[in-house]
């Protein structure tokens, strides 16, 4: 599988290292060239800097040949509209977008994007934890 992942934050990085060590192929884009170093030396994926909004650098990433693209930014916005080129401009079959705001999360999984809110995820798995502990 070949993976185009936004965003080289905590997230990014480890699904990154993870999909790198089973033997996909990855490419990480971030803004931030230090972020990579959250890789490791493990890593031999590849790296490109720059926007995932700018297309010349998501051609650089591979986009075009691209199974999957996964935008996990810190911005919701950044997200949401490199997600929708992968999808619309390039033709990306898997697009996952991880979006913080529940309500942005509705909307945009409802117009056709896979999307995931980590705040709704983590509340439900909160919420389970205080049902077993009650019980």
């Amino acid at each position: 599988m070949r993976a185009v992942i936004l965003g080289c934050g905590r997230v990014g990085s480890t699904l990154a290292r993870s999909l790198d060590a089973a033997g996909h192929d990855v490419t990480v884009i971030d803004r931030n060239k230090l972020q990579f170093e959250r890789l490791g030396d493990e890593y031999a994926g590849r790296t490109v800097v720059g926007t995932g909004l700018d297309e010349d650098v998501l051609l650089q990433a591979g986009i075009e040949s691209a199974d999957v693209f996964i935008a996990v930014t810190n911005g919701d916005n950044t997200s949401i509209m490199a997600s929708q080129i992968a999808r619309e401009v390039f033709g990306v079959s898997h697009v996952i977008t991880r979006i913080y705001d529940p309500v942005r999360e509705r909307l945009y999984n409802s117009l056709g994007l896979d999307t995931l809110c980590s705040t709704t995820i983590m509340a439900d798995l909160i919420e389970k934890k205080i049902g077993t502990a009650r019980s």
